[in-house]
């Protein structure tokens, strides 16, 4: 029989136990990249026509708010944000909605009218704009149209830093860049040589690269963002909505789809990612919200791991 001063000591031991248990639990941070397709004012076609400069319908950001609240990611990559007015009513209403993002930043760079942005739930270590990133482009410098995005958060594992990023559209600027794909390249090896700049040997780096990169996974874009040389930089996740279909963009005029919005991690962040996957947002009204569905991935890591 235990006298009352061992029980208290069982007792004790276990609430140690429990708070030692509770310590090393995974922490669990949930990223996402969305384009919003046009949060500003834009030329577009409504209801009533063809309106130039036409803020995005009052239905489309309803069920806008509705996806990102059904996403209710932690850290959450925007791009096709308009002006931080425009910013900042999107955070007023989502708050109003229930979720609560008190922590923004918006990077403007030679795009004026779309910009990168990005949402978080928790406090930023620090905050980068890269907004005069160079690449030769024919007889030319060329300065990387939407910048890059650097913010780095606090983690039970130490500093993960997020490069939020959005690359040229495949729209055809000039008839010798068929769909500006010479132009993409060349963002994404500026992009590239800023993150390897940050961290020189990314297969003991923590950070996550993600955003609208206008290209499939096989495209020079991306694989020039995989790597340089022997040096692999970041690997791109799988990725699939409920149904296994794995389209990110429509493209509403020739009625096809296509993969363009990815998520990539440092080698060393790889064995962290959730399942090994990401996964395409395909709930209610994602349809009706942009052309383009969100992207999210979950990262678990306990304290030095």
């Amino acid at each position: 029989m235990r006298t009352a001063d061992e029980l208290l000591r069982a007792l004790r031991f276990l609430l140690c136990e429990l708070i030692l248990i509770a310590g090393l639990r995974a922490e669990t941070l949930t990223l996402a990249t969305y384009n919003v397709e046009n949060y500003d004012a834009a030329d577009r076609m409504t209801e009533a026509g063809y309106r130039k400069d036409y803020p995005k319908p009052e239905a489309e950001k309803r069920a806008l708010r509705a996806v990102i609240r059904g996403l209710d990611a932690d850290v959450l990559a925007l791009q096709e944000m308009g002006t931080a007015a425009y910013l900042d009513e999107l955070r007023r209403d989502l708050k109003t909605e229930g979720l609560d993002y008190p922590h923004a930043v918006l990077l403007e760079a030679d795009d004026a009218d779309r910009h990168v942005a990005l949402l978080s739930k928790r406090p930023f270590v620090s905050v980068t704009r890269h907004t005069t990133l160079e690449f030769s482009y024919f007889d030319a410098k060329e300065k990387v149209k939407r910048g890059l995005l650097e913010v780095r958060f606090a983690t039970a594992a130490g500093e993960l830093t997020v490069f939020a990023l959005h690359l040229k559209s495949r729209f055809t600027d000039r008839p010798d860049d068929p769909r500006s794909a010479l132009r993409r390249v060349g963002e994404a090896v500026a992009v590239r040589d800023a993150v390897l700049l940050r961290f020189p040997n990314p297969s003991a780096a923590r950070f996550v690269i993600l955003g609208d990169f206008n290209d499939d996974k096989s495209s020079k874009a991306v694989q020039r963002i995989l790597r340089r040389g022997e040096t692999m930089v970041g690997e791109l996740l799988p990725v699939a909505d409920s149904r296994g279909e794995t389209w990110t963009h429509a493209y509403r005029k020739e009625d096809s789809y296509s993969r363009v919005d990815h998520i990539l991690v440092s080698p060393a962040l790889r064995a962290s990612v959730r399942g090994g996957a990401a996964q395409i947002y395909d709930g209610d009204c994602v349809l009706e919200a942009s052309d383009h569905r969100p992207v999210k991935a979950t990262l678990e890591f306990s304290a030095g791991k």
